[in-house]
């Protein structure tokens, strides 16, 4: 059995063995100074769990970006033409297209405390219509609502426009007594 080994042919190692054992021993003596010390092992771990998170998370941001990008372009097409839209015009930016009706100071007759009216004006600047809004303790007496109601009518209004045409619209205005000391039964009318 020994002379059957020993005509056996030589074995030569392949070429690039001698460099692939240099590269484990290097690699396994790299893995022996991480761990030589708790900080060293801790930071060594840390380095091989930031890349192997950074690449799997490479693999899903495209995806990810791509739905989320395409769920909001599908969801605003679908949501522009269906939401409500309501104008609030207490809360609209004034530009020239609209303007509210306008008085700038009238006088009435009427006097004992102060009132809000919400007064309806036509669109040729007449009034047609008021609501008390408060200040009901001012009109108790049946003369001064009396005068109230046949004064207002003779204001004349700057007619509200829109888009440069006259309409009919609503003004809050303020009746305020000028001084309560003075025997004036009148007040001052200012746009609220």
């Amino acid at each position: 059995m020994l002379q059957a080994l020993r005509g056996l042919p030589a074995r030569i190692p392949p070429a690039g063995l001698t460099t692939n054992l240099r590269v484990i021993a290097s690699r396994e003596r790299q893995r022996f100074l991480e761990r030589r010390t708790p900080v060293r092992a801790f930071t060594a771990w840390y380095d091989r769990a930031s890349f192997n998170l950074g690449q799997s998370l490479r693999a899903f941001v495209l995806p990810v970006a791509g739905g989320v990008f395409t769920t909001v372009i599908l969801f605003s097409m679908w949501l522009v033409p269906t939401y409500p839209v309501h104008a609030k015009t207490d809360f609209d930016v004034p530009t020239m297209l609209t303007t509210a009706a306008s008085v700038h100071e009238a006088r009435l007759g009427l006097s004992g405390g102060d009132a809000l009216l919400d007064v309806t004006v036509d669109d040729q600047g007449s009034v047609v219509g008021y609501d008390l809004v408060t200040g009901g303790d001012a009109l108790q007496d049946p003369e001064r609502l009396q005068r109230l109601k046949s004064e207002l009518p003779l204001l004349r209004f700057t007619p509200a426009t829109e888009f440069g045409r006259p309409t009919a619209s609503k003004v809050r205005l303020r009746l305020s007594q000028i001084d309560p000391t003075l025997d004036s039964d009148y007040v001052v009318l200012v746009k609220d």
